[in-house]
């Protein structure tokens, strides 16, 4: 195990390129931008053929986070590195020196913010927290019917466990089939694209094993997905006073992107994340109000808006009195749901005189979560028919955030024949942010017991057809 290098020291930029063939500077000689990035491209969307007895690796993709305060330089060297995130007209050797500057410049004071939520970021733990959930959920009520084997890997982008580590522990425990599932709902070229594009390149270069391999897009319109924020929304209203409960303000916190992402490049994310807010207003009794902002502004590009901070003293100034802030783009807490929204946020809506503030908790191992995962990732495969071998697990289900299976009625087991599917329909919702058609896709159950999806936005008639899933019953 290589020794743990002291933050601010050049032996940590080696250190990084001795542990892995293809450095930062490496990717960035190979690296060139396509509509891949943000159309999802790299892999063939249609799903895998899976065997009985085949082993199916289900990749969870993220940014990650320092494990402890002399890693913070580091990941912020990777995260700068990366040119699917900072997006700048620099060479390999220029690009090098910009990185390693900011990330010296900015390592004290973002270690500060690590250091006020305990000294690392906790979305590592969390992570793995989803992972355990995932893979015991999928193998009860899906691999054991039909013969396979799930197995679920966490490959962070800019800190450890890399993809390049997941990739050595899918070889070794003999993996058969691959589905790359980001953990961000909503696709960005900026999150999910640049994690892809990422592991994409070490396919190509062999620098990783080639596995027959599909990648998951987006379910930002996932109906336990939407249910899960709502229920996350009823927990933290219940630290508001009875007496303001019922007109406290939703303002919704999403991670911020620059704006030319989706002007230029026609990236779909803040399409995809109005669809989830709408749908999740939608699923609430009554029509609270709500307002969409966004965090994590940075540099001279101009990015979506409006802020987090700037939309608290807009709200502050009309008077409202009880604000609770839900992340929205986060399946995880991180340091910017635990320090930012929490700490600095916070601190912001007590100056401009809001009295009840809360930030709602991120949905971690949520049970509603992991089912909608699962079934993300059983979109992207055909699985084979259930066998009498493999009988199901008597009480299928999702664990809960304790690590307990939950006890459900019993079901059918899954096969090929009716694992969730999709049919992606003609885009019909406008996006307020940017006034385009591209919403996410909305799934819904077929007669036949496997799945659809279509646009976000439906009308009123197809909202009450008796086919489509009931909003409040998510539990199968």
């Amino acid at each position: 195990m290589p020794t743990r290098l002291r933050c601010g020291t050049p032996r940590v930029l080696a250190f990084l390129e001795f542990v892995f063939a293809m450095t930062p500077r490496d990717y960035l000689r190979m690296y060139r931008r396509d509509d891949r990035l943000t159309t999802g491209g790299f892999y063939p969307d249609a799903p895998l053929e899976v065997n009985a007895g085949e082993t199916v690796a289900v990749v969870m993709l993220n940014h990650g986070g320092p494990n402890a305060l002399e890693d913070v330089e580091p990941f912020l060297y990777n995260l700068f590195m990366d040119p699917a995130v900072v997006d700048l007209p620099l060479g390999r050797f220029l690009r090098h020196w910009m990185a390693r500057g900011l990330a010296r410049m900015r390592a004290p004071s973002v270690a500060e913010d690590y250091e006020r939520i305990g000294g690392s970021s906790p979305i590592n733990r969390l992570t793995q927290e989803q992972a355990t959930g995932l893979e015991r959920h999928l193998n009860a009520t899906y691999g054991r019917p039909a013969g396979v084997t799930f197995r679920t890997y966490m490959a962070m982008r800019y800190w450890h466990p890399f993809s390049e580590e997941a990739a050595a522990q899918m070889e070794e425990d003999g993996v058969d089939r691959v589905v790359l599932l980001p953990l961000y709902p909503h696709w960005s070229a900026t999150t999910s694209g640049a994690s892809i594009a990422y592991w994409h390149a070490l396919d190509e270069t062999g620098e990783i094993p080639s596995w027959p391999t599909t990648s998951v897009f987006e379910y930002a319109a996932h109906p336990k997905y939407v249910q899960a924020i709502s229920e996350r929304i009823d927990e933290a209203l219940q630290r508001f006073p009875a007496s303001v409960r019922n007109d406290v303000h939703l303002l919704f916190s999403a991670l911020g992107t620059p704006r030319n992402e989706r002007t230029v490049h026609g990236d779909p994310y803040c399409c995809h994340l109005h669809s989830t807010v709408t749908d999740v207003v939608q699923r609430r009794d009554g029509d609270p109000s709500y307002t969409v902002s966004f965090q994590g502004q940075d540099g001279f590009a101009e990015w979506l808006s409006p802020s987090t901070t700037r939309a608290l003293r807009d709200l502050a100034e009309q008077d409202v009195d009880g604000v609770l802030v839900v992340p929205i783009s986060y399946l995880a807490d991180h340091v910017e749901t635990h320090y930012d929204l929490d700490i600095e946020v916070r601190q912001a809506a007590e100056t401009a005189g809001i009295r009840h503030f809360e930030v709602a908790s991120g949905l971690n191992a949520h049970p509603l979560l992991i089912e909608a995962l699962a079934e993300a990732s059983l979109e992207q495969l055909r699985l084979p028919a259930a066998s009498d071998a493999t009988p199901a697990d008597p009480t299928p289900g999702a664990d809960d955030e304790a690590g307990q299976e939950r006890n459900r009625p019993t079901r059918p087991p899954r096969s090929g024949s009716d694992t969730p599917r999709y049919e992606l329909t003609q885009q019909s919702m406008r996006c307020p942010q940017c006034e385009r058609e591209t919403g996410a896709r909305r799934w819904t159950m077929r007669h036949d017991g496997s799945t659809s999806t279509t646009d976000a936005a439906q009308t009123d008639s197809q909202q009450t057809d008796p086919q489509q899933t009931d909003p409040q019953q998510t539990d199968p």
